[in-house]
């Protein structure tokens, strides 16, 4: 029952925050703030193997397929689409389903994590395989239309994880791996949204990061692979090309251009002295892993 969850119990330390002042709730939930990222470590060996898998899935063609309802839904579908535009992704590498379709991204759907059917329904509308890797969220550990999701990628064959903030739990019956982060009662009782949504986002952000690292998709800590789709990234992109070269400003912007805004292909033509096409040629055959092609022998 829901009373059992540690996400749903009352917290003591905001039995009175109804008499606090605007500073006095401050500093109460940074306090609480204070605990997630301690929570999150906890799981790190987890999410490392997680990372894992989903690296894997990328290497074999597979995706990252994310489901949830309401905030954890809205999290997974955040994480999805921050990835093309930071990691050069295609959108469909990375997908985010949320009980209710697009309307619940900004609106309540009420009982849409409740309908079991509706998550088999949605993973057969993006054609789901076992060539891929679902993360099913649910902070409770028991949504029915992240249960149904789970049940049916094994039945494909698929990868399955679960992300919950509840110890006790459905989801792990159902997942081969479980990531579970205890970030205790919530400031406001039962405001998942919360420490738990923040501990979620944490999670979220080290499962894509971690896994397109792996694959290839930064040089150290630069995004080398990043789509200049607004002037933001279109600067971002000629920095680093300086910061690979000598080139000035307006030769790094020139380079980007002959290169089809394509900064990794930037890189190499001008640090291996070939043309954008061997460039492109190289990194292919390095799956895209940039400092393989600058540190291979020439």
């Amino acid at each position: 029952m829901l009373e059992h969850l540690t996400t749903e119990q009352r917290n003591p330390a905001s039995d009175q925050i109804d008499s606090m002042n605007s500073l006095e709730i401050v500093q109460l939930m940074n306090a609480e703030d204070a605990r997630i990222a301690a929570a999150v470590e906890k799981e790190a060996t987890s999410i490392a193997a997680a990372i894992d898998l989903i690296t894997e899935t990328f290497l074999q063609g597979g995706r990252l397929i994310y489901m949830g309802a309401g905030t954890s839904g809205r999290l997974g579908v955040l994480d999805a689409s921050e990835c093309p535009p930071t990691f050069n992704s295609p959108p469909e590498l990375v997908v985010g389903l949320i009980a209710g379709g697009t309307a619940a991204l900004t609106n309540a759907i009420e009982g849409a994590e409740d309908q079991g059917e509706a998550g088999r329904a949605d993973l057969q509308s993006v054609s789901f395989s076992k060539a891929d890797v679902l993360v099913g969220i649910a902070t409770s550990g028991r949504t029915p239309y992240v249960i149904a999701g789970l049940r049916y990628a094994q039945e494909r064959g698929a990868q399955t994880i679960a992300l919950t903030c509840n110890q006790e739990n459905q989801l792990s019956e159902v997942a081969a791996l479980t990531i579970c982060p205890v970030v205790g009662p919530e400031v406001v009782t039962g405001s998942t949204r919360l420490k738990a949504g923040t501990a979620t986002k944490m999670v979220l952000n080290m499962l894509t990061t971690g896994a397109m690292v792996r694959v290839g998709k930064t040089y150290g800590n630069l995004m080398v692979d990043l789509r200049a789709t607004n002037q933001k990234l279109k600067d971002r992109s000629v920095r680093i090309l300086m910061a690979f070269t000598d080139l000035s400003r307006e030769e790094a912007a020139a380079v980007l251009g002959r290169c089809h805004g394509r900064l990794k292909t930037a890189i190499v033509h001008v640090k291996r002295n070939v043309s954008p096409e061997v460039a492109e040629e190289l990194l292919s055959r390095a799956e895209g892993h940039l400092r393989r092609v600058l540190e291979e022998r020439q």
